[in-house]
């Protein structure tokens, strides 16, 4: 697996969510997007897209993402995460 490449294939789809509303990402607390992509190279990667509570006030959430090939490297994704406040801004960055 090309892990430049699949940081940035990671990275774009965690774009699109960074892009939601703070209401938008808390209706998907508990649950995970799956995704199957090839890219321009031809390699195949699997995506997992989870968003949860990242405290236990149930303010702030964690959208964190994973990546692969399918192979070996499904044991020890890449990942890649933000988390979000309430107030819509992006905390630790």
């Amino acid at each position: 697996m090309n892990s430049e490449e699949a940081r940035q294939v990671l990275h774009e789809h965690l774009e699109q969510y960074r892009g939601r509303s703070y209401g938008e990402l808390r209706d998907l607390v508990d649950t995970s997007d799956d995704i199957k992509c090839v890219v321009s190279s031809g390699a195949k990667y699997q995506i997992r897209i989870q968003t949860f509570w990242d405290d236990r006030s149930h303010q702030n959430l964690r959208v964190r993402g994973t990546i692969d090939d399918g192979g070996w490297r499904a044991f020890l994704p890449l990942v890649e995460d933000f988390i979000r406040a309430p107030s819509g801004v992006f905390l630790g960055e």
